[in-house]
This record gives structure tokens, C-alpha cells and sequence, in this order.
């Protein structure tokens, strides 16, 4: 496997990490390829422009961008169903074009000269935010995300904040989605908006359904199978969208919740405590 296929899977394990965490609060983003897009533009112009190390500009691009997701989320979450959907996929296409018309950063011609990300730094953070979601799905604040997903009026009664949580997984998620994004734009040296289109959103969406939305190795499934098969067969490539919508297919038949169904047993679960 070259390393430029493990870079692009260990990407695209993050994006779908990014999705599953904003799902975790029952919530559904189409923006996280708009948040990637404003990490990797970001993170370039900090190191660029601005001569930061490498590390701070990743930490202030995922940070900025949090804090843009949750101000957008508190009145966005408001929204639900197919019109948070809605609400979600209109920012992805308001942050792209932001980026084509904005000079500083290249318009429409693109960024290029970004350097310094390895694999080791990919996979390291997928090793970091592996474990921290597998202590979450193991901890008694994933029960209180299951009790909002679930039923959010009875979470409320319960005296869970369910706006606060909402929020805080929805600046999460798109954060993560911009430190991914800074990575890969420090990788791929070039970028430019198209990089960064509403595919990039809808196919970490199925990363999350393929591999399963209970599961915290459900998106890590997902994206590498996605990833790693076209690449295998690779007169396949040009046929990835009807690989991916008929995967999707069958799977919504077959396993309605993705290749990995079960759920994790939180710590009082195992104790003998409730699910």
C-alpha cells in the first residue's frame, strides 16, 4: 500500500470520526467537508502567510473552526430532519464559495506551498481521538448523549442540558474536521475549493451509515473499506459514486445499522447499571 493511500484512508477516518461525533447527540451534519475546507485554508494561511509553527496553526484552524460550529449550530439545531440536512448542506456550499471569491487565499487558483504532515502524524491522531471516543463510549456522558439522540424531551425532564450538548458535539466534530483538513492540505501541498466539495460531505456521511452509527469502529470501517476498495481494483475508481450508492443500497436492506450494529456497554452497563 503506498503511503499516499494510507494518508488519504487515515483522512478520511477522521472526517468520518467528525460525523459520528456530531451523531452522537442525534444530530446529522452535511457541512464537515465545508469544515475541513476552512481547517486546511486556515491552518495554510497561518503557516504561510503568518509564519506559525505547524502544530499551533493546526491547534488554532481546528480551535476558530470549533468555535464557527458552534456558532452556527445554537440557531441551526433548532432546525430537524431533512431541514437541519438542509441547513447543513447550505453552509457547505456558503463556506466554498466564500473561499473561490476570497483573493487572500487564492480564489478559485487555489493555495499551494503547504508542507510538514507525515502519515505519523495522521495515524498518531487517529490513535488520540480513538482513544478518547472509546473512553466516551465507555462513560457516563455517553449515556446522557443516548438519553438526548433518543428522546430529547425526556433527556430534558431528566435535567440533561440538551442544547449544551448538542452544541459542544456539533464545535467538536467540525474542529475535528479542520485539524483533518489542515493535515491534508500540509500533505497535498496544492488545494483549491473543488478539493473540498459537497461530495467531500455526503461520502463521510456514508462512511458513518456503511460502518455503523452506534459504533465508535463503525466510521473506521466504513472509510477504510470506501477508501481502500476502489483503490484495489482500480478500474473501479471512475466508478466509486454508483459503488458507493449501491453498497449503501443493499446494506440499508441487509444491515439497516451499518456493518458494525452492536453497541459499546458503558461503565455502568458492565457494572450492572442500565444500558
Amino acid at each position: 500500500m503506498s503511503q499516499d493511500i494510507l494518508f488519504i484512508t487515515g483522512v478520511n477516518i477522521l472526517m468520518a470520526w467528525s460525523v459520528y461525533i456530531i451523531l452522537l447527540s442525534g444530530s446529522l451534519s452535511f457541512a464537515n467537508g465545508g469544515f475541513m475546507a476552512l481547517g486546511a485554508y486556515a491552518a495554510g494561511v497561518f503557516t504561510m502567510k503568518w509564519g506559525m509553527d505547524f502544530y499551533a496553526a493546526l491547534a488554532l484552524a481546528g480551535v476558530g473552526t470549533g468555535l464557527v460550529g458552534a456558532l452556527v449550530a445554537y440557531p441551526a439545531l433548532r432546525t430537524r430532519g431533512v431541514y437541519l440536512i438542509l441547513v447543513t448542506v447550505g453552509l457547505s456550499f456558503i463556506i466554498q464559495t466564500l473561499i473561490q471569491n476570497t483573493d487572500y487565499v487564492g480564489g478559485v487558483r487555489g493555495m499551494t506551498g503547504m508542507t510538514g504532515t507525515t502519515n505519523w502524524h495522521v495515524w498518531g491522531l487517529i490513535a488520540i481521538v480513538g482513544a478518547g471516543l472509546f473512553w466516551l463510549s465507555r462513560s457516563h456522558l455517553q449515556r446522557q448523549l443516548d438519553a438526548v439522540r433518543e428522546d430529547e424531551r425526556v433527556a430534558a425532564s431528566l435535567g440533561i442540558d440538551v442544547v449544551y450538548l448538542k452544541v459542544v458535539c456539533f464545535a467538536v466534530g467540525a474542529g475535528l474536521a479542520a485539524i483533518a483538513g489542515g493535515l491534508y492540505s500540509h500533505y497535498m501541498v496544492f488545494i483549491n475549493p473543488d478539493h473540498f466539495n459537497i461530495f467531500v460531505s455526503i461520502y463521510v456521511v456514508l462512511y458513518v451509515v456503511l460502518g455503523g452509527v452506534n459504533n465508535v469502529f463503525g466510521p473506521v470501517i466504513g472509510a477504510s473499506v470506501m477508501t481502500l476498495l476502489p483503490e484495489l481494483v482500480r478500474g473501479l475508481q471512475s466508478y466509486r459514486p454508483l459503488i458507493f450508492g449501491a453498497v449503501i443500497i443493499v446494506l440499508l436492506l441487509v444491515r439497516p445499522n451499518g456493518l458494525l450494529s452492536f453497541r459499546l456497554r458503558t461503565l455502568g452497563a458492565s457494572k450492572g447499571g442500565g444500558a
